[in-house]
């Protein structure tokens, strides 16, 4: 048994559904708290610790305490980078021209398919490491750098392998819906039967992803085609989502809704039809601050999702191109900048709405009896501080599934 005492101040969103509206930032705040942990759970929260407690002393020696922050939206597993690609960002070239001269996911793409299966994992393995000691306990894993069988199942047999090797805990969506092959360039029909026909049963048949994810946008997939595509996979067992009104609000996220998505990713773009529309579904609005920091672009309207009621949660976007950053911290920092959230806010999104986004609530995203112990002490006073220091990772000690990890 194990026991983290000497809590300054415990901070967590509590219960296991996503929290909306004013309840977003009505956390509990406590302070002088203690932690009792048995193996991986939570057994108790208590004003002190017990005279016959004889296990393990964790001392957070009078700071923050929060639950392990969850990155519920990421393209990890990628051959290669894309440095070159920011000086014509520079210079003003669109995403979706960079994409259709060859660039963008496409040369991505080139590069993963040629990589083996020890180097993206032993790529993909350094990034968790350093996520790890950020404080991120648990991170969604996207494919869609293979837009093959063969790759796409190479990526998520890359996820499956990290669960087993390391201690983030992952989880894996298929997204072979990224973009389009440059074999089927001529051919887009052809490719979207492949996805439906062959690499859905397939991935469902290996049980290699538990969710399907689309990039519905212009250029790319429409509507109907994402519906589809979105069908076919819940009709195999795979829960959805979809990146919807990144660049052009084309009706995603009111798709998203009336599809019932359990999260709907970007929303730069999202028009008010859309934002009824995630309402009324249910949907998790997973808003990316970073992604509009690199690429200089607007962001999404997180105060108007709240005031309105729709859970946010907040992620990276962690990708080659368009977000070559995994700090979750840093986006908490912009989401308070930008986004105008408060830190408790802030603190909900990237830990129980995160944890709900990845249909997890029941068992991450916050410090309750019964829950599995993914806690982090930080080496600040309050979430204030989280959110005005930037640039330095504050995280002091991090622990997952009841053992110290870093």
């Amino acid at each position: 048994m194990k026991c983290i005492t000497n809590i300054g101040l415990l901070a967590t969103a509590k219960g296991t559904s996503p929290i909306a509206g004013l309840k977003q930032g009505k956390i509990s705040l406590k302070k002088n708290q203690s932690i009792l942990i048995q193996g991986d759970t939570i057994i108790d929260i208590v004003d002190s610790v017990p005279e016959s407690f004889s296990g393990e002393i964790i001392d957070a020696e009078g700071c923050l305490v929060t639950p392990g922050l969850v990155d519920s939206h990421t393209h990890l597993v990628f051959g290669g980078w894309r440095a070159h690609e920011l000086q014509l960002k520079m210079q003003g070239v669109d995403y979706l021209e960079i994409l259709k001269a060859g660039g963008g996911i496409l040369s991505t793409v080139k590069e993963t398919r040629a990589a083996s299966e020890e180097e993206l994992l032993n790529k993909a393995g350094k990034i968790l490491s350093e996520m790890l000691k950020e404080g991120i306990t648990t991170v969604e894993a996207k494919s869609g750098y293979g837009l093959n069988l063969e790759d796409e199942l190479k990526q998520m047999r890359v996820v499956k392998r990290l669960n087993q090797v390391q201690e983030v805990e992952l989880v894996s969506t298929l997204m072979a819906a990224h973009a389009l092959p440059n074999e089927y360039l001529d051919n887009k029909e052809g490719y979207i039967e492949l996805i439906i026909d062959t690499i859905i049963p397939e991935t469902a048949k290996l049980n290699l992803a538990e969710f399907c994810d689309v990039f519905c946008e212009t250029g790319v997939f429409n509507v109907e085609e994402s519906r589809r595509i979105l069908e076919a996979a819940k009709e195999h067992g795979m829960k959805l989502k979809i990146h919807a009104d990144e660049i052009n609000a084309i009706g995603a996220s009111r798709l998203a809704g009336e599809i019932g998505a359990i999260s709907a990713e970007h929303l730069i773009a999202v028009d008010y039809e859309g934002l009824n529309s995630l309402k009324n579904g249910g949907c998790i609005a997973c808003l990316l601050p970073a992604t509009s920091f690199y690429l200089g672009k607007p962001y999404a309207p997180a105060r108007s999702m709240i005031d309105i009621g729709i859970p946010v949660a907040i992620a990276t976007d962690f990708n080659p191109g368009s977000c070559p950053s995994h700090s979750l911290q840093f986006c908490c920092n912009l989401a308070n900048y930008f986004y105008k959230l408060t830190p408790e806010e802030i603190l909900s999104a990237v830990t129980l709405n995160a944890a709900c986004a990845l249909d997890l609530g029941n068992k991450i995203g916050s410090i309750e009896k019964g829950k599995q112990a993914d806690i982090v002490i930080w080496n600040a006073p309050d979430l204030d501080f989280l959110c005005y220091r930037f640039g330095s990772n504050l995280a002091a000690k991090v622990i997952k599934k009841g053992n110290i990890v870093v």
